[in-house]
């Protein structure tokens, strides 16, 4: 690695970077005026043009605010747990390829931070991490409200990683690869008609599966139970305010901004197709850039969208969606996804062994998906058992 590479890696960085905090700014804003258009009100409209620099002036506001610490907290904890948030939440869309390639002085400039032989586990991985910032900040507030926050926080996270790293897993299976560059050169190609290969088509469960997992890992509505404000004040972050209450909201949006980009890559065939006259330019790289955000601004509309429209779900509920819901039905589609790769590198010959293979995988689907449908009489449905009817001497002392 010489000068040039490790300029091009630093301009990468600072592009990336500067691109994720003015899309994380613009969400920001997004949302509110969104979300005021959907609700019949004006939303932010003084700041600026249509009320753009009003995030501007909310992050100004918080960051130069007293910074109150309440006298029973565990400091370290208290201090560090915002800023592994926020850190997570920028690591995190480093293996995400925002663009297409092009050639610079004889080197191959891909517009991506990082392109690991891991691929989308680092994804999983930080994902994993994030949860620390969130519990330890419950944890060392000293507070009933942010513990319970935590507690909420960890299990809601640890159940729907499940489900999250179950649909990527099938993803892996299905394109042969764990880089992100890879999968998106898998999803280049077109099938019909021009319709486009993307991994949207072929694993619309896997996309279901992990699209509402990731709502449930981001902690938005109709899943933010760790900040239920009527049940818990504000959740894990009531003890905090100013900067460090700032860094918890960026880490919000943020992750709200890379988890859609993840979903575009790797179910929406990331920064392209780019037209074959285009690769390797600067104009086709842009190109892909543009597609790129095009389909991640989609799917953050349909997160504001379900915030706009949908009440909070109880908490009972979104454990049963994710334990027996989205946990069996992510198992069968691994299952299945694997074993028509299986048969499609290695086929066998006759029907008899093609019918069986595909029994099997019905089968097992079946039968875990069958017990989310055996319906159990709950506990506050049960009828209330019926009193006797009065007698007619009852009747007559109550008159008395």
């Amino acid at each position: 690695m010489d000068g040039i590479d490790l300029l091009i890696i630093i301009v990468k960085v600072v592009v990336a970077f500067g691109l994720w905090i003015v899309a994380t700014a613009l969400l920001i804003w997004g949302e509110r005026r969104l979300v005021a258009k959907m609700q019949t009100r004006i939303g932010p409209n003084r700041l600026g043009p249509f009320g753009l620099f009003q995030t501007l002036a909310d992050g100004a506001k918080l960051f130069f605010k007293e910074d109150i610490t309440p006298s029973n907290v565990d400091r370290a904890v208290y201090v560090a747990a915002p800023f592994v948030s926020a850190v997570v939440a920028m690591l995190t869309f480093a293996v995400v390829p925002f663009g297409g390639t092009f050639t610079v002085a004889g080197r191959e400039v891909a517009l991506q931070v990082w392109d690991p032989n891991i691929g989308l586990l680092w994804v999983l991985a930080m994902s994993s991490l994030g949860v620390y910032g969130i519990v330890l900040a419950g944890w060392s507030s000293g507070s009933k409200y942010p513990l319970l926050g935590g507690v909420r926080s960890s299990a809601q996270m640890i159940s729907y990683e499940l489900g999250m790293g179950l649909a990527l897993a099938a993803v892996f299976i299905y394109t042969g690869t764990l880089q992100s560059s890879g999968i998106v050169a898998a999803q280049q190609a077109t099938i019909v008609w021009g319709i486009p290969a993307w991994n949207v088509i072929p694993m619309i469960p896997a996309f279901v599966i992990f699209f509402v997992a990731v709502i449930a890992e981001t902690q938005r509505p109709p899943f933010d139970l760790p900040e239920a404000e009527g049940e818990l004040v504000a959740g894990f972050h009531t003890e905090y305010s100013g900067a460090k209450f700032a860094m918890f909201f960026l880490a919000e949006f943020m992750n709200v901004i890379t988890v859609s980009a993840v979903t575009v890559t790797a179910f929406l065939g990331g920064p392209g197709p780019i037209p074959a006259a285009w690769q390797g330019t600067i104009g086709g790289a842009l190109f892909g850039l543009l597609l790129f955000a095009v389909k991640t601004f989609v799917l953050i509309f349909v997160f504001v969208w379900l915030r706009a429209t949908l009440p909070r779900t109880r908490y009972d509920r979104l454990m049963d969606l994710g334990w027996k819901v989205m946990l069996p039905f992510a198992l069968a589609w691994v299952m299945i996804t694997a074993l028509v790769v299986l048969y499609r590198q290695q086929p066998l010959g006759g029907d008899a062994p093609r019918l069986l293979l595909i029994g099997f995988g019905v089968a097992a689907a079946l039968w875990l998906v069958a017990p989310m449908f055996s319906r159990r009489e709950r506990d506050d449905e049960r009828q209330p058992p019926q009193q006797a009817p009065a007698t007619d001497d009852s009747v007559d002392e109550v008159q008395v």
